[in-house]
């Protein structure tokens, strides 16, 4: 069977502004591939060109070992960021308009809350209900590949663990999925990462993998909000954790060079996953 997603070398520019430059990316069956960046970052305009709507200007792109067509997008479950619901239909007319363009599907939802709302215009829904719905309409005829654009934005901790779910399920039952994400807590959901900044790849592989045996600096001192600005000023990567300061990609000897008479007690920690990925970035 193909590969249900390949890229090598995929570049793409907007008005002589590079937007994608020179990304490899793979994501096969059974597998959730989290594409993290903050926004501008390219991740839309990736999935945009894996799913046909935009020309690459260089590189190679594959979908199921072909260029996108209207053949392969038959085969993708799309969310996009604007859910791609008609919010002047019911749920159940939404559903039933996805049925009928892919000739599958059902006009009653398999989420049970969503059932009791079928009825219901999608603009009288709360959020949380929206992204369901759309999730829905995305998963009902059973796609071999997920291309979800940030699927969880605005969606409350408990709509974001059910959608989580419903994507989990549908990668076990061998679908491959593509999820694009500012929320880097959202890491540990993904079996693999592609961690982009300004166009271009900062990291991939396993969370583990990029995480690795980096390590912060923790600075404990009661001038902490000194010691904030001397770290700074001094173009390190630094964050207030409490009352303490932790910074990353600098060694304890430069942290206290850059303290000086402010001083401090520090210590070695190891880095958390949002601690690399402030610091790939800033290393572009």
């Amino acid at each position: 069977m193909n590969t249900p997603v390949r890229l090598h070398g995929l570049s793409k520019s907007f008005d002589g502004v590079l937007a994608v430059d020179s990304v490899d990316l793979v994501v096969d069956a059974g597998e959730v591939v989290g594409l993290l960046g903050a926004n501008g970052a390219g991740k839309t305009t990736v999935m945009r060109m894996i799913m046909g709507l935009l020309r690459p200007d260089g590189g190679d792109l594959a979908v199921f070992g072909a260029p996108p067509s209207r053949a392969s997008r038959r085969e993708i479950g799309y969310l996009a960021q604007g859910l791609g619901l008609y919010v002047d239909l019911t749920v159940a007319e939404n559903l039933r308009f996805a049925r009928q363009a892919y000739g599958v599907g059902s006009d009653r939802p398999t989420d049970p809350e969503l059932a009791d709302v079928g009825d219901m215009l999608v603009d009288e829904l709360p959020l949380g209900l929206r992204r369901r719905a759309a999730f829905e309409m995305v998963l009902q005829h059973r796609p071999r590949l997920l291309v979800l654009d940030e699927p969880t934005s605005g969606v409350d901790p408990l709509n974001r663990a059910r959608l989580w779910d419903r994507v989990r399920d549908a990668v076990d039952d061998g679908a491959a999925a593509l999820v694009s994400t500012h929320f880097t807590e959202e890491a540990q959901n993904c079996d693999r990462l592609v961690m982009m900044h300004e166009g271009r790849v900062a990291a991939a592989g396993t969370l583990a993998q990029i995480v690795g045996d980096r390590k912060a600096v923790s600075v404990t001192t009661d001038s902490w909000a000194d010691a904030f600005t001397a770290l700074d000023g001094a173009g390190m990567s630094v964050a207030l954790h409490g009352r303490d300061l932790r910074v990353t990609g600098s060694d304890p000897a430069a942290v206290a060079e850059a303290l000086g008479a402010l001083g401090g007690i520090l210590s070695e920690v190891p880095a958390s996953f949002d601690e690399v990925f402030v610091e790939l970035c800033r290393r572009g």
